[in-house]
């Protein structure tokens, strides 16, 4: 088994982040992305994306998508439960995952990719209108979980969960797309604050 890695990026540190809370050591096969061999030949046979995080099992079959990732190791490792145990917390964890991918990681990637002018080979057209549009998305998304981190520690509840990783590298990839959380948004500060004291933070 190995973990082709893209370093810094939100994806594969994302990946890395999880499998340092479940206490899981993989293989990493790092791949330079400010390089472009994330866009290899060999990277293309196994994800056709040509993207990062790519598991390879034992066996040769490929599993991508960061999540996805994640999913296979929390059915291997249960414990500690990052997707929930019960029905109930399994669905509001899968709630509040989707909420921060959609709302919030998807709304800091577009601003990076159509703002930063380092990534303007990466995109057939940089949208400047789309990043601004995006701008706003982020801080609308922020405002979600900056209401519900009033009454809970953390983002799906009172238990640390994929979620809270989802929105931790999320707030952290804004630094790149030049976003910042409101000052005035002091529960997301001070969760974010407690996050980054958490050991996997640093994986």
């Amino acid at each position: 088994m190995k973990l082709f890695d893209g370093g810094r990026a939100p994806n594969p540190r994302r990946t890395r982040m999880f499998l340092a809370e479940k206490g899981i050591e993989v293989p990493l096969v790092p791949v330079d992305m400010s390089k472009g061999e994330h866009k290899s030949e060999a990277m293309a046979e196994r994800n056709r994306l040509k993207r990062l995080p790519v598991l390879e099992l034992d066996d040769g079959t490929v599993i991508t998508e960061s999540i996805a990732i994640c999913r296979y190791f929390e059915a291997l490792h249960p414990d500690p439960p990052l997707f929930g145990r019960t029905p109930v917390e399994i669905a509001r964890i899968e709630m509040w995952q989707r909420r921060a991918e959609l709302e919030l990681y998807s709304a800091v990637a577009a601003v990076f990719r159509h703002g930063h002018p380092g990534m303007a080979a990466a995109e057939p057209v940089q949208i400047a209108e789309w990043a601004e549009l995006n701008r706003g998305r982020a801080i609308e998304a922020l405002r979600m979980f900056e209401d519900q981190l009033a009454d809970h520690a953390f983002v799906a509840g009172d238990a640390f969960s994929v979620a809270d990783i989802t929105v931790f590298i999320a707030a952290g990839f804004m630094k790149a797309a030049k976003l910042e959380i409101p000052e005035d948004f002091t529960n997301l500060k001070r969760w974010y604050s407690q996050i980054a004291e958490r050991p996997s933070a640093s994986a």
